[in-house]
């Protein structure tokens, strides 16, 4: 029981405080600080998240309104916009983006069991890249194009959870496929990408990792056809073929066999090609595992206008990652609480109810599980035509 304690102070007893001092430790943030802590600040973003404040100033335009009630959820500093403009841009990101790290492996085991609808067993990771546009004369380091500045944030997503994996921010101008080269593939997993991600060597070094991928082809791609499977044409499935290309660099960055499977959606009257190199799952399942790729388009649709993202409150590349990886640190941690309450509320919901509750002294189990709000918007996500899906976030 929690009785008497701010709703904002149980959210943050389910953080791993051990490993938050290990990592402070570990970059030296509360070197020569006196009174505003990295936990200081940490809490501060971290309420502006749940919260949807839209500047420094609002920040602490709330916080100071409820004064009396700062040290009971945690901050024990005094709380000025410049102190914490100050700790935002001088304070290095990778504390937070290695405090993010050690709550996904929190969060992960606890959805590893979550239903796909699949019969599969494997790891199903979803790529893909949303770029953050910026002012050029307000972000000049994220250079996107000669008129303006933009960031990308490169995300894998574990889609048992729809947990966030790996991610990369980036300015604007790096190619998507290029985070290929940062991934350490997982044997036996699964990587959904689209065709923005398609480069044969690199696909190669997956396949030799021991990795399967299924990406929507181009319609440039050579190739020959070497033996076609059976299927059943009830579904949309027009071929399972066994290819090997024939293009003059394809050949030589792929020199293995891949399997095509064409696919053809009567909704919208559209044929996709996709690329694996697992030739044992039914080619119906090729297409299932493809839907997947939503997943982590949702993902950023959800985490851009639900928590701060798109409005910094920083302008320097160490105060926008270090809020990037807070937002993430906030989002997995509702994440990890939705799971050890055994709540059946999506996500969504309950940052609406937080948003608005956390000064309460309730009982966090009894305050989310009391509630019946069903999400509309979900509701009509789950309808989307999975297969009608474009380039450019």
């Amino acid at each position: 029981m929690h009785c008497g304690t701010l709703v904002f102070a149980q959210l943050m007893d389910h953080l791993p405080m051990h490993t938050f001092r290990r990592c402070v430790t570990r970059y030296e943030g509360n070197h020569k600080v006196h009174s505003f802590s990295c936990l200081d600040q940490f809490l501060c973003m971290g309420f502006a998240q749940l919260t949807y404040r839209e500047s420094l100033r609002d920040i602490e335009a709330c916080l100071r309104a409820q004064g009396d009630k700062c040290y009971h959820m945690g901050i024990r500093a005094g709380i000025s916009r410049n102190t914490l403009a100050n700790a935002n841009t001088v304070r290095d990101w990778r504390l937070d983006a290695d405090f993010a790290q050690a709550l996904i492996k929190i969060a992960r085991p606890l959805y590893a069991n979550e239903e796909l609808g699949l019969d599969l067993n494997h790891t199903i990771y979803a790529l893909d890249a949303s770029t953050i546009d910026l002012c050029l004369s307000v972000f000049p380091w994220a250079l996107f194009r000669s008129t303006k500045s933009a960031v990308k944030l490169h995300t894998l997503l574990d889609v048992r959870g729809n947990i966030p994996t790996f991610i990369h921010i980036s300015d604007g101008k790096l190619h998507d496929v290029n985070v290929l080269d940062l991934l350490i593939p997982e044997p036996g997993a699964f990587y959904i990408m689209d065709r923005g991600y398609l480069d044969f060597g690199r696909l190669f070094t997956l396949n030799q990792a021991g990795a399967f991928f299924v990406i929507r082809a181009t319609s440039n791609i050579r190739y020959t056809r070497r033996y076609s499977h059976s299927i059943d044409r009830s579904n949309g499935l027009l071929c399972d073929q066994r290819i090997l290309l024939t293009g003059i660099d394809s050949k030589k960055d792929y020199p293995q066999s891949l399997r095509r499977i064409k696919y053809h959606d009567s909704q919208i009257n559209k044929t996709f090609n996709f690329l694996t190199n697992n030739f044992v799952i039914s080619a119906q399942t090729v297409a299932d595992l493809y839907r997947s790729q939503w997943q982590v388009e949702l993902f950023f649709k959800w985490i851009k206008p639900h928590l701060r993202i798109t409005s910094f409150f920083g302008t320097s590349e160490n105060a926008v990652k270090s809020q990037i990886w807070i937002t993430i640190s906030v989002y997995v941690l509702v994440a990890i609480i939705k799971k050890r309450l055994n709540l059946t509320t999506d996500l969504y919901p309950i940052l609406q109810i937080l948003s608005l509750t956390l000064f309460e002294k309730t009982s966090l189990d009894q305050l989310l599980m009391s509630t019946h709000y069903k999400n509309e918007h979900s509701m009509r996500s789950n309808q989307l035509n999975l297969f009608n899906y474009t380039l450019g976030h």
